[in-house]
């Protein structure tokens, strides 16, 4: 199941475009601070649905008929012409001592990174092809057998082009994982002996590294059953020294970029998502464009920014080199310093040194 056809549910208001649409996005209401829980806890007592958290509706039977009618979920052949042209670069792993922070892109949602002397997976996704979706347009831009040895994995939710059970299956059961409320049974059902399992706000420490769950704007679904019945969100990594990377992992725009930046001020990088934005109609409560991605990197108050969720996949209709272009166009209508935008490619890497 592709995330075209992945959208979340929550009480309607009105009617647009066929579809039920949601009550404007509420104000930030400062969060209590967040909740220092024990490493490798997983948890019985989470509600049977996390559907009260989300922020978009569920499309009804008029949007479905549009989506088909249009077919509009893949791009035409000009917009799959510049696949020769999308930005892959592969090189070695840089040298990362625990006062440094590194990262290297693998594809789509998928990083390695160095934080704390800390090697962290987030969404590792190492498969040629995932359910419903045609084969990556580009190669992992890691091999497996190149990495290092993998500390901890971060799993934002639960669809398929983020949390891809082949790769997984690839890492040893006692690697530490950090997983979203409701999704802790799925690894240990899988023999995973070290998962933690938080809900949003709250944090867990792994030898000097702080791994804090944070709100997204998107929702979870893995089966014709298990509709939000998992959480969705980010993650938050502050080493011993205070920097802090922010992996958004797949979200929509809304109010939750300012509430991160508050909490965390000062974030020096953050990971954000810039593609799988087309039609707008039918995916901008769960995907932010690249505008919407700059609009977001403000909000955060960080002070650099890595794109990713684009240039592996084709999950919808928008040309597959538009995201970067758009995004390179909208940094520089903000005015935003051009050497604080690590748009790297597929492979490549890039060090903040202390």
């Amino acid at each position: 199941m592709t995330e075209q056809t992945e959208r979340p549910a929550q009480a309607p208001h009105s009617v647009r475009d066929g579809r039920t649409a949601p009550a404007p996005a509420p104000s930030p209401v400062p969060a209590p601070p967040s909740v220092l829980q024990p490493l490798g806890r997983t948890r019985t007592d989470w509600p049977r649905s996390f559907a009260d958290r989300l922020t978009a509706p569920l499309p009804g039977v008029r949007a479905m008929a549009r989506l088909a009618r249009e077919g509009a979920v893949r791009p035409g052949p000009d917009g799959l012409r510049d696949i020769p042209l999308l930005p892959f670069a592969p090189g070695p792993l840089p040298d990362a001592g625990p006062g440094t922070l590194a990262v290297t892109w693998a594809g789509h949602a998928s990083w390695i990174l160095r934080v704390g002397g800390l090697t962290v997976l987030t969404d590792p996704v190492w498969s040629r092809r995932i359910l419903g979706t045609p084969a990556r347009i580009t190669p992992v831009g890691v091999r497996w057998e190149d990495l290092p040895p993998v500390d901890a994995v971060v799993i934002s939710h639960n669809h398929f082009d983020h949390l891809d059970a082949p790769t997984l299956r690839r890492l040893p059961k006692d690697t530490p994982v950090f997983v979203p409320a409701g999704l802790g049974r799925w690894f240990v059902r899988r023999r995973f002996g070290h998962v933690t399992e938080l809900d949003w706000w709250e944090a867990a420490e792994l030898d000097g590294v702080r791994f804090e769950f944070v709100p997204s704007h998107h929702w979870s679904k893995r089966t014709l059953l298990d509709t939000c019945r998992s959480l969705w969100g980010g993650w938050a990594l502050t080493d011993g020294s205070g920097r802090t990377v922010y992996f958004a992992g797949d979200t929509g725009y809304g109010h939750w970029f300012a509430e991160i930046g508050a909490r965390h001020p000062g974030i020096d990088l953050a990971l954000l998502p810039i593609g799988a934005y087309d039609p707008r109609w039918w995916l901008s409560d769960v995907h932010t464009d690249p505008e919407e991605a700059v609009r977001a990197f403000q909000d955060l108050g960080a002070r650099r920014m890595a794109p990713m969720h684009w240039a592996t996949f084709v999950l919808s209709s928008e040309p597959v080199l538009e995201p970067l272009t758009r995004l390179r166009a909208a940094w520089d209508r903000a005015g935003l310093p051009r050497e604080n935008l690590w748009d790297l490619p597929v492979g490549a890497s890039r060090v903040l040194a202390p």
